[in-house]
This record gives structure tokens, sequence and C-alpha cells, in this order.
């Protein structure tokens, strides 16, 4: 290939990237835009493991303002997700094979219900077990301010679960060749270490109650994320460059 025919490669692969950067964009406008109806709501429903709204407080003019945008946001990221994860699979694993798209359509719902699986997993049990503890430490009152706790939640559900989408992950790398099940078992031990750390550092509490409760499905879904590694591996002389170039096309 000459010089000129890798630069025009490299020119396609940046307006693939910008093609497919501005559809997810779009999509999170509409559904950010579409957050804005029922966002309200939401606040109320993530004000429950604190006992409601009225068991928060607001110091700022524009307190209540900031967060309504920041659920709407987290709302709109999560209706678009799917739409997020579809772009980026197609970007990021080039050469598809007439399988591999199938897989890839079936991997959307999967990351879906993943990352919606974290989220639920972080509302429904890491917050009523960690809320008590932090606002009943050395049996002083705490009366939680509006965004301060919402800064709290929003992170904690986003980025437990993003941490649910890790077998979506070992997918990708284990597509390029990277990883394989046969290294991810073998390194088992090194995996639950990782998590510990990983798990201390997401957990909102020092107690290892909460710690053990993030451990255990991160656990889970590292071994979950070895079926993922059988299906998604591919050797690394298997993934042809001339392959590669023809694969990043818009769909």
């Amino acid at each position: 290939m000459t010089t000129e025919d890798k630069s025009m490669s490299l020119v396609e692969h940046i307006e693939e990237l910008r093609r497919r950067l501005l559809v997810m964009l779009i999509a999170l406008l509409v559904t950010v835009a579409a957050s804005f109806l029922f966002a309200q709501y939401a606040i109320s429903f993530l004000a429950q493991p604190v006992g409601g709204l009225a068991h928060l407080q607001s110091i700022e003019v524009t307190e209540n303002f900031a967060v309504f945008v920041k659920v709407a946001l987290l709302c709109g990221f999560i209706l678009a997700f799917p739409v997020i994860i579809y772009e980026l699979l197609r970007f990021i694993l080039p050469g598809l094979t007439q399988r591999e798209k199938r897989f890839v359509g079936f991997s959307i719902p999967v990351a879906t219900i993943f990352f919606v699986g974290g989220v639920a997993f972080a509302y429904f049990i890491m917050l009523p077990s960690a809320l008590p503890f932090l606002m009943k430490f050395l049996g002083v009152t705490t009366n939680p301010r509006l965004s301060s706790y919402f800064n709290f939640v929003t992170g904690l559900l986003f980025w437990v679960g993003l941490c649910f989408e890790f077998p979506l992950f070992i997918f990708i790398l284990s597509r390029f060749g990277i990883v394989s099940a046969r290294s991810l078992l073998k390194f088992w031990r090194q995996a639950i270490v990782a998590i510990a750390v990983l798990a201390a550092v997401i957990t909102p509490t020092v107690d290892p109650v909460n710690m053990a409760l993030m451990m255990a499905p991160l656990i889970g879904l590292y071994f979950i994320s070895i079926l993922f590694a059988v299906f998604g591996y591919k050797k690394k002389d298997e993934i042809e460059p001339k392959k590669i170039r023809k694969a990043r096309r818009p769909s």
C-alpha cells in the first residue's frame, strides 16, 4: 500500500470516528432533552434512600437547578447507552464477519442490562446499607445538602454501572487477541486482589460489609467475562491489517 493509500485510509478512519461521535452526541442530546420531562420524578425517587426530599436542604440559589440538570444528564445517558455502545463497538471492532455482527447485536442488550443492573445494585443494595452508616457515624446529626447528596448518589450509580460493563470490555480485548479465557483463569487470584482494591475505591464506606457487597458481583462478573473471552478470542496473527482497513466504514 502506498503512502497516499495510507493517508486516505487514515482520513477515512477519522471521518468515520467523527460520524459515530456525532451520532452518539445526537442520541445523548435527544435522550437528555426527553429526561427533562421526568427528571423531577427521578429526583424524588433517588431521594428515597435518605427519607425523601424533605430530609435534604438547599443553600445556594442555583443548587436546585444544578441537581435537576445533573439527574437529567444521568437519565439521558442511561437511555442513550444502547446507541453509545453500538457505535463504539462498530468502530472499535474492525472486520466483523456476519456471525460477529450478530454477536455484536446480541451484546447491545446484554451491555444495557449489565449497566442497568449495576445502577439497580447500587441503588437498592449499596445505598440502603451505606447511608445509615455514614449519616449516623460518630452520633452526629447529619442534614445532607441537596447538591452533595446527589453528587454522591449519581456518582455512585454511574461508576458502579460502568463496572458492570467489565465482561463487554473483556470481549473487546479478547477480540484483539490481547487476553484469552486461559489467561483470565490463570490470573484469577491477582484479579480478586485488583477487584478488592477497586471495591475499596468505589465503596462509599470503609466497613467490610459494604466492600464485600461490591466485591461479590464484581467477582461474579469476572468469571462471566471469561465466557465472553471464549466467544470473542481471536489470535493476533488472525487479525489482518487489510481486513481492518476495509472494515472501518460507516454502516
